[in-house]
């Protein structure tokens, strides 16, 4: 039941819209002296990203975000600074991907397909790293005995710089929500937009100059034709029948 969440949660995640403030390859410029830090003491960054990450309420912690089978069952209740301890040095990258699943979902924000990359590579270094040590514990042979090695020394590598970019990344995004990068920005209110009404005998000129006056009439339009005054024609016209009786006078030649 709980893998069929966190397999829904995953997907959840593929739908989110919000990038982090730094991708992994921007972290060391974005914060040089807590990516240090990060590499050289990960799990105790991942300690006070973890406390932080929970506003410092450890009331909330539960073993390794509730990701894992043994999560709500290591006695987080009664002692949460003590198995966040335990968490950060037996399971470090549980703990790394923990935070960063907590803060995803805090956030909205989804990895960018650069990032993927590079973690994804990283776990395939150490799965290869893990075969070829395998082979060479068969095969017996000390060339691939010794490419197991330095296979294996690359992956440790890989892995630690990752894990320091990772964190330093997840520093810098509670950086940006805990309001250190200086003040916002104030926005503007925008000017309240004039309508046409009814009651107007001409709109108003809303974002354009005003027209000059043409036939004496605003914008230009021609003045309306002159009606007839009322009553007009008067009732009863013509007064009398036409042509008058007599007309054309006797004599007239057509």
């Amino acid at each position: 039941m709980a893998s069929q969440q966190n397999l829904e949660k995953m997907q959840i995640r593929q739908n989110y819209r919000n990038l982090w403030h730094t991708d992994l390859m921007n972290t060391i410029q974005a914060d040089t002296p807590y990516c240090c830090f990060a590499l050289w003491c990960a799990p105790c960054a991942s300690y006070l990203l973890r406390k932080r990450a929970l506003y410092n309420d450890m009331s909330r912690y539960t073993c390794c975000g509730g990701y894992m089978p043994c999560s709500g069952r290591c006695g987080e209740s009664k002692c949460p600074e003590f198995c966040l301890c335990t968490e950060v040095f037996l399971c470090f990258g549980n703990s790394v991907a923990s935070t960063r699943f907590m803060l995803q979902d805090e956030f909205n924000i989804q990895t960018t397909q650069c990032d993927n990359c590079i973690i994804g590579f990283m776990f395939c270094l150490q799965q290869l790293a893990c075969i070829f040590s395998i082979v060479a514990m068969i095969v017996g042979s000390e060339e691939i005995s010794e490419a197991s090695q330095l296979l294996s020394c690359l992956a440790d590598f890989v892995y630690c710089t990752v894990c320091a970019c990772m964190q330093t990344q997840h520093k810098v995004e509670m950086d940006k929500r805990d309001g250190m990068f200086g003040p916002q920005p104030v926005m503007a209110v925008p000017p309240a937009q004039q309508m046409s009404r009814i009651d107007q005998a001409v709109p108003p000129s809303v974002g354009y100059a005003p027209q000059p006056a043409a036939y004496g009439q605003p914008y230009g339009y021609p003045p309306p034709a002159p009606q007839p005054p009322h009553g007009y024609p008067a009732t009863g016209y013509p007064a009398t029948a036409y042509p008058p009786p007599g007309y054309p006078p006797s004599g007239y030649s057509r």
